[in-house]
């Protein structure tokens, strides 16, 4: 790869002078070709050759001719090569040039590694600094066009030398003869090149050395986003190829020692394999239709192996599980997928699990990559759709035909209640040797989370955004009337409360909207509310005009969902780490300005109610959790201290990422949870809040402390624990910079008293009942 000085520094005058060179090499050579072309070959072909001269030196006259011919195609080819490389180096180099020369006027600085940093950073600015203040979103712009003109570079790097070597040849006697009229068409012959090695490796199947499969890997990870080489591949394989082969693989029978001393290699070549054919699958060229078409198809096909007979669709939905497939080929195989599975359980007369159990032989072990054996192909597409948002959106906002060859009997299915509700996700052998639900309920929460994010469910942290839309709100509003509706849907579902805890994150603004109206039912939100529905980029409603003044939720369906997300520890931790973030946010946008008067005559108003909504929203989910605590353990046992006790340990968060766009908090080891913020630009609190020290504000209780003290004793230390913690947003407004000391001692003490008096507003009877595993039924 190359580097950043690299490419700004690099030196094209010598590139250049060779394909100066090179193009009069070229001259010379057309001159030299048409003279054996008419001369040394015409003469000979005219020549009447006998004895030992006609089978030698005719045939060696008409060899010498064809190397002048070859020696110009080659010649050309190098001259092609370099002069396409030198346009494409000459144009990322003023690209950076220009980025450079730019960055001080919008108030940053490039170092010499790329990095990009303020010119001026901000503490150290004068007073009467007026000069340019770059936001987090113009970094982030200009580290994208940074990194894209050394790609730009690189790549075209890559092909060059690549091509270059090839010309050269291997054959020291012979010129190539090779014929690349541009770099583009250098690219795609080597992409044809790395399909058809491929393609040689894949015809190996599992009776291939480690080694082969190291090179396999190898290939698709140097093609992986290669769109030419994805479609080759793809259709030289055929898509009951992928399947024959992936079947084969994992088939445990056939003596093949890949899937028990190399699986890490198989994990590897799964996502490989995955993100290849999902380039593929964005190609709309007739052949590749066709082989959507034919996978879709082949779904209900057994795939016979030695041992093992799978379903088409049991295979290929382990192939979705990993990269950026083509929305409506996901949507189409989804379909095709669930109206399988509806006739072969006789819409639902036998559980899903008997549908997809195969006949005879060991079962297959069709997924490397952890948590369950892939059986049940529903958990790959699942996991499919959790890495493509707008396919996983419009999947569950729309319905299934269940027999699309009749139009006249309108039978539908709504996935959304299908696979949150109706359908009896199968045990899963998962990688601990335990059978349960997890996998199925885990996949399940993946792709909800991407259908009401916006990002898929594992994205990077880093530069995150709010992308929200009302489509994505759409499916929220289900997600929270489901799993708010009882609890017991998300107690019986183990391993989807991390979902649903990230889902209430990314939502957080809109449940603090639903909080302030006092009536349970209402959709009006409250006048003037500090929580105002934020615009999109272009400053229309984000979700639809409709809900510029209503609420997505009313007020007792967002308590009942954050209450009963609340009841898991994992809920508990994610939702108060994202609520302190926003509502410190809030402040930062609706509270008077630090240093803008005397703290005794500003209007609090909005600041209050901000802090209030916090301080209720807190005091649910610290409810919520004892509640579920003292249900869930006995009093006093071990168990219950160690859980009480861990209960403030949200406080101790890591921040992931700070973006014009949100939040990114990272609680307890989990992944990035977005929290949207009221602000355009992170402010004064919200990076004071942020700087602060956690382990100043609440000390972990020693396992020893917990274990001597009386559970009721240690549950009230933990609710004053969270009632401290709900007053961090306070205490960060009223230590941000630009306040008096004065000032600053009068906001602490007036938010502080006013946080306290909020904590009782919530009632313990209005929150959900916690979870009765023994009267409602245990599920593994």
């Amino acid at each position: 790869m190359l580097k950043f000085d690299q490419v700004l520094h690099a030196h094209l005058s010598s590139l250049k002078e060779a394909i100066t060179g090179w193009s009069e090499t070229v001259s010379k050579l057309e001159k030299a070709k048409e003279k054996a072309d008419t001369g040394l070959q015409g003469k000979a072909d005219k020549a009447d050759w006998k004895g030992e001269n006609a089978g030698v030196t005719q045939a060696f006259v008409r060899k010498t001719a064809k190397e002048f011919g070859d020696a110009l195609t080659e010649a050309r080819s190098i001259r092609n090569i370099l002069r396409d490389a030198e346009t494409e180096f000459q144009a990322a180099k003023s690209e950076l040039e220009k980025l450079v020369a730019e960055a001080p006027g919008k108030g940053m600085r490039i170092d010499q590694n790329g990095a990009v940093s303020h010119l001026i950073r901000p503490d150290s600015r004068s007073k009467d600094y007026d000069g340019p203040k770059p936001e987090v979103a113009d970094f982030e712009a200009m580290d994208a066009a940074i990194k894209a003109a050394i790609a730009r570079a690189d790549d075209a790097d890559d092909v060059a030398s690549r091509a270059l070597r090839t010309l050269v040849g291997g054959d020291k006697n012979n010129f190539s003869g090779t014929n690349y009229d541009s770099l583009k068409a250098a690219s795609k012959a080597q992409d044809a090149e790395d399909a058809h090695a491929a393609y040689e490796l894949y015809k190996k199947g599992d009776e291939a050395t480690p080694e082969e499969i190291d090179k396999l890997n190898a290939l698709f990870k140097a093609n992986q986003k290669d769109p030419y080489f994805a479609e080759k591949f793809a259709l030289e394989v055929g898509p009951k190829g992928s399947m024959e082969y992936w079947a084969d693989m994992g088939d445990p029978s056939d003596g093949s020692r890949l899937g028990v001393d190399h699986r890490d290699k198989l994990k590897e070549l799964q996502t490989n394999w995955s993100m290849t054919l999902a380039t593929a699958t964005h190609s709309t060229s007739p052949e590749m239709e066709q082989w959507k078409a034919d996978v879709i198809k082949a779904g209900t096909e057994p795939i016979q192996t030695r041992g093992t007979s799978p379903y088409g669709f049991q295979v290929m939905s382990n192939l979705l599980r990993v990269g950026d497939y083509d929305d409506k080929f996901l949507k189409d195989y989804g379909n095709g997928l669930v109206v399988a599975e509806r006739k072969m359980t006789h819409d639902g007369a036998l559980p899903p699990g008997r549908a997809w159990q195969q006949m005879g032989g060991q079962p297959s072990h069709l997924n490397w990559l952890g948590g369950d054996l892939g059986k049940d192909p529903m958990i790959g597409f699942m996991e499919g759709l959790g890495h493509n948002p707008k396919a996983s959106t419009e999947f569950f906002n729309s319905d299934i035909d269940l027999t699309p060859e009749n139009g006249k009997d309108n039978k539908k299915l709504d996935p959304f209640d299908y696979f949150s509700k109706d359908r009896e996700w199968p045990e899963e052998l998962n990688d601990k040797g335990n059978l349960t639900k997890e996998p199925g309920y885990n996949a399940l929460g993946h792709a909800l989370e991407s259908a009401t994010t916006g990002h898929p469910y594992d994205a990077e942290a880093q530069g995150l955004k709010d992308v929200r839309t009302k489509e994505n709100a759409e499916v929220m509003q289900k997600v929270v009337e489901r799993y708010g509706s009882d609890p017991k849907f998300m107690h019986q579902q183990p391993g989807i409360d991390d979902s649903l805890s990230k889902m209430g994150a990314a939502y957080i603004d809109e449940f603090n909207r639903s909080l302030e109206q006092e009536n349970e039912t209402s959709m009006d939100e409250m006048p003037n509310s500090p929580f105002g529905a934020k615009p999109n980029e272009d400053g229309k409603p984000r979700f639809g005009k409709e809900f510029e003044d209503s609420l997505l939720f009313n007020r007792g369906d967002a308590v009942n969902f954050l209450g009963t997300v609340a009841q898991s520890e994992t809920g508990h931790a994610q939702l108060s780490a994202a609520q302190s973030i926003y509502t410190t946010s809030v402040m930062d946008e609706v509270g008077p300005k630090p240093g803008s008067g005397p703290a005794r005559e500003l209007d609090l108003t909005d600041a209050k109610t901000t802090l209030r909504i916090g301080a209720e929203t807190h005091a649910i989910f610290d409810q919520a959790r004892m509640g579920q605590i003292d249900q869930q353990y006995e009093i006093d046992s071990e168990e219950h201290k160690k859980a009480v006790g861990r209960t403030t340990e949200w406080v101790k968060f890591g921040v992931g990422a700070v973006a014009a766009g949100g939040v990114v908090a990272l609680t307890g080891g989990a992944a990035g949870v977005l929290v949207p913020l009221a602000a355009e630009t992170v402010g004064g609190a919200v990076t004071t809040f942020i700087g602060m020290e956690a382990d100043d504000i609440a000390e972990r209780y020693s396992e020893d402390e917990i274990l001597k003290k009386k559970s009721d004793d240690l549950k009230d230390e933990a609710l004053n624990s969270g009632k401290a913690n709900a007053l961090i947003p306070g205490q960060a407004y009223a230590r941000a910079p630009g306040w008096s000391r004065e000032d600053a001692n009068y906001l602490e003490e007036e938010l502080t008293k006013y946080v306290k008096d909020s904590r009782g507003h919530v009632r313990d009877d209005s929150l959900p009942d916690p979870y009765n595993e023994k009267k409602d039924g245990k599920v593994t």
